[in-house]
């Protein structure tokens, strides 16, 4: 993963993506036990080009390409990962990638969401395995409650967290 990371942050250092984070399943890794996961998830912020307000992935694509990575549909191989770089596509998100703390891998460096904000996220998303993973943070007991509730309440999450617990953690 390391050289991943590597790979990242020197696109972060030539300019071609804005800050980044690393989040999803593999975000999830840096809190609590590894889970199986397919790709990495890269959320950034994109650069606009010079007068324009124009988001787009091409220069990430260009980039790697040029690097002799390879493209699987949304996807750049890169060290034999599958990484799809995703621009922050609601609040939580673009708040998660503001507060995203550094972590050591192997030496390298690299950006995190934090565990309040990838389970809220995973609220947010509700898919299945998103609530799966949300009770996995819960159980691992890496969530800090105050940060976690406030998060919830500022993206007005409270009322799916409610169900959520009646759900999956009353008796």
């Amino acid at each position: 993963m390391e050289k991943i990371f590597a790979v990242i942050n020197q696109m972060e250092t030539d300019g071609v993506i804005g800050r980044y984070a690393i989040g999803g399943a593999v975000g999830s890794i840096f809190w609590m036990e590894p889970i199986t996961t397919k790709d990495v998830d890269v959320f950034v912020m994109l650069p606009t080009s010079a007068g324009g307000s124009l988001l787009t992935l091409g220069p990430i694509y260009e980039y790697l390409l040029a690097r002799g990575y390879v493209r699987d549909g949304q996807f750049i191989i890169i060290e034999g990962w599958a990484v799809e770089f995703v621009p922050p596509g609601t609040p939580l998100v673009e708040e998660a990638l503001a507060q995203a703390v550094e972590r050591d891998v192997s030496g390298v460096t690299t950006r995190v969401f934090t565990g309040e904000h990838l389970a809220a996220i995973c609220l947010q998303v509700g898919r299945p395995r998103d609530y799966d993973r949300v009770l996995r943070f819960v159980e691992a007991d890496v969530l800090d409650t105050a940060v976690f509730e406030a998060i919830l309440g500022r993206h007005e999450l409270m009322a799916k967290w409610h169900k959520f617990q009646h759900d999956y953690l009353e008796p």
